[in-house]
């Protein structure tokens, strides 16, 4: 299955429930990956652009707006992750279908 790396921000209302009722993110977020019939691997909160980075493995891209949709969440970011394994087989697809190319006038 498909691993992602998704990154967000908590919106303002969310934060403010944060500190209203502080509460352990990664077993709130670990619900919502799970109710999408995701799987999550990782979970950091972070600092700079993003609030949060998790690693995710999905059976489809399309099931990470589920996770999107409870709204406490904004500007999520996916980013396929590849193991060494299958960026190996990567390579070697890409040098099978770059064989097959005539350039123009060849």
């Amino acid at each position: 299955m498909p691993t992602f790396i998704v990154t967000g921000n908590y919106t303002t209302s969310a934060i403010q429930g944060m500190l209203e009722s502080p509460s352990d993110r990664e077993a709130a977020a670990r619900a919502v990956v799970e109710a999408a019939g995701c799987k999550l691997e990782t979970f950091s909160l972070t600092t700079g652009d993003s609030d949060f980075s998790i690693k995710v493995t999905i059976v489809d891209a399309m099931d990470l707006m589920a996770a999107a949709a409870s709204g406490a969440i904004s500007n999520m970011k996916t980013i396929r992750a590849f193991t060494a394994s299958e960026f190996t087989e990567m390579q070697k697809k890409a040098a099978e279908i770059a064989g097959a190319y005539k350039a123009p006038g060849s």
